[in-house]
C-alpha cells in the first residue's frame, strides 16, 4: 500500500494540473498600449462629462444654486484640502468599508461553503440569503441604531447584513459550477472532506467566488454610505456619507456634488486597483480571458 505521506503532494499536483489544463500563455502588454487602451479612454470620458457639465451650467438650464459649476466643486475640494480635512473624511469611510468588507468575507466564506456543500443547510438558509441580498441595506440602519447605538458597531452591523449574503451566494454559485470531473478526480486521490474543499472545490470555484467578493464590496460600500447618511453623529466622526448629509442640511450644492464625486471615486478606485486585476488574473489563468 502506498504511503499516505505522498497524498498532500498528489493533491497539490492535481490542483496545479487542473489549473494547467486551462491556462494559456500571454504576452506582456507594452506600456504604450496600456496607456492607449486602458488609461486614455477613461480620461476622455471624464473630460467629456466635465465639458457637458460646464455647458449645462453656461446654458443656465437651472438655477445656479441647484447646479454648481465644476469650478465651484473644485473650490470646495480645495478648501477642505487646505483645512486638512479632505483625506481624513475619505479615510474615515474607506477604513470602515474595508474592515467591514473583510469581516463579511470572514463570515460569508464559511457560510457559503456550508450552504453549497450541505443540502439540508441549503434548503433552510439558501432562500434566506437570496432574500437578504435583495433587501435594501438602508432598511437595516434603523434597527441597528436601536440595537447598538450611534457608534461604529452599528456601521459594521449594517455592512455585514448587506455584504455577507453577496459573498456567500457568490461562493455558492462558484461551487455549483465546479465540473463533476474535478470532484471525482479529487476523490480518487483521497481528497475528501476539508482537504477536498481546500484543494479541489475552492480553486475550481474561484472565478465565481471572486465575482461574489466584488459584489460584496459594492454592497459594503453602499451599506456604509446609507448608514453614514442616516445615522449622522459627532461621535461617529466625519465620513463621506456625513459630508453628503451636511451639504444637504446647509444647502451647499458644491459640497453635495463633491461628496458624490468622492463616493464614486472611492468605489471605482477599489474596483480598479484590487478586484479588476485579481479577476483578470484568475480568468486568464484558467483560459477564460485571452488577450489578443
Amino acid at each position: 500500500m502506498a504511503s499516505t505521506d505522498t497524498e498532500p503532494d498528489d493533491l497539490a499536483g492535481l490542483e496545479a494540473g487542473l489549473d494547467a489544463l486551462d491556462s494559456v500563455k500571454v504576452r506582456r502588454t507594452p506600456v504604450r498600449e496600456v496607456l492607449l487602451r486602458k488609461v486614455l479612454p477613461p480620461l476622455l470620458a471624464v473630460a467629456l462629462v466635465l465639458l457637458v457639465w460646464q455647458l449645462l451650467v453656461r446654458a443656465q438650464v437651472t438655477d445656479d444654486y441647484k447646479l454648481p459649476s465644476p469650478a465651484a466643486v473644485w473650490d470646495s475640494a480645495t478648501d477642505m484640502w487646505l483645512r486638512g480635512t479632505l483625506l481624513d473624511v475619505i479615510w474615515t469611510s474607506v477604513s470602515r468599508g474595508l474592515l467591514g468588507f473583510l469581516l463579511a468575507v470572514a463570515i460569508g466564506t464559511p457560510l457559503g461553503l456550508l450552504v453549497a456543500r450541505v443540502r439540508t443547510v441549503r434548503a433552510a438558509i439558501g432562500p434566506i440569503l437570496s432574500g437578504l441580498q435583495s433587501l435594501p441595506s438602508v432598511a437595516w440602519v434603523a434597527p441597528a441604531v436601536i440595537w447598538l447605538g450611534l457608534d461604529d458597531r452599528m456601521m459594521y452591523a449594517v455592512i455585514l447584513l448587506g455584504a455577507v449574503p453577496s459573498v456567500a451566494n457568490g461562493l455558492v454559485s462558484g461551487v455549483d459550477q465546479v465540473p463533476p470531473l474535478f470532484l471525482r478526480a479529487g476523490r480518487t486521490l483521497g481528497a475528501t472532506g476539508l482537504r477536498g474543499t481546500w484543494h479541489i472545490v475552492l480553486p475550481a470555484a474561484l472565478p465565481g467566488y471572486l465575482a461574489g467578493l466584488k459584489q460584496g464590496w459594492a454592497f459594503s460600500w453602499r451599506s456604509l454610505m446609507a448608514a453614514e447618511i442616516i445615522a449622522s453623529s459627532p461621535d461617529l466622526g466625519l465620513g463621506l456619507g456625513q459630508l453628503l448629509e451636511n451639504g444637504r442640511n446647509n444647502a451647499d450644492m458644491p459640497g453635495i456634488f463633491l461628496a458624490i464625486i468622492l463616493i464614486l471615486f472611492v468605489g471605482i478606485a477599489i474596483d480598479l486597483l484590487i478586484f479588476s486585476p485579481l479577476e483578470r488574473w484568475v480568468l486568464r489563468s484558467r483560459g477564460l480571458l485571452v488577450k489578443n
